[in-house]
């Protein structure tokens, strides 16, 4: 269901988009890339001079190389268009100390820990985030699930619909639905 339309008169200023991208590569690898944009809808005055509206302040790219166990092998962040040309865009090369981790495991602790603040660009880490379930959706599909078994699927009580005492796992994970106990039973 989308949106209500609003019932206050409002003008759009700015659009962010955030894209990902999953490639299954000759290689055996997966590239996940992450795409930000920001644009105005009119003319915006930055520091170093008009930015005309529907050019991008930020356009920003990140490729992350990663293998099956989701470990990542090498790293590529490029900036397009930035608000302070020659500082900005010079930062893509310290990305590449996301290489050796791996996207499920504190995937986003060590993100912050090796490029937040003034290690790294803001947009470009920010949109780091979202690498992992990015790539999550890219396997969805193309490979079996490596689990033992027994062993409780990785997605189960992740999220509010994949909670094992709730009906959506009752229906399709009956084998690891719980029921939840009643209060005062």
């Amino acid at each position: 269901m989308p949106l209500p339309i609003s019932e206050i008169e409002r003008e759009l200023v700015h659009t962010r988009r955030v894209r990902y991208e999953g490639y299954k590569r000759a290689d055996g690898l997966w590239d996940i890339e992450a795409h930000i944009t920001d644009v105005k809808s009119h003319d915006c005055q930055l520091r170093t001079g008009v930015r005309r509206a529907g050019l991008p302040i930020h356009d920003m790219i990140v490729r992350v190389t990663i293998d099956r166990q989701l470990n990542v092998v090498d790293v590529l962040a490029v900036s397009d268009a930035v608000p302070y040309p020659g500082g900005c865009e010079t930062i893509g090369p310290a990305y590449r100390k996301l290489i050796g981790l791996n996207l499920v495991k504190s995937f986003r602790d060590a993100v912050k820990e090796r490029l937040g603040g003034v290690q790294g660009c803001t947009h470009i880490t920010e949109i780091l985030a979202g690498l992992p379930t990015a790539a999550i959706q890219s396997f969805a599909g193309e490979m079996r699930e490596d689990r033992a078994p027994g062993r409780k699927p990785f997605q189960l009580d992740r999220c509010h619909a994949m909670d094992t005492s709730g009906p959506t796992v009752m229906q399709w994970y009956p084998e690891w639905y719980v029921a939840k106990e009643k209060a005062g039973a």
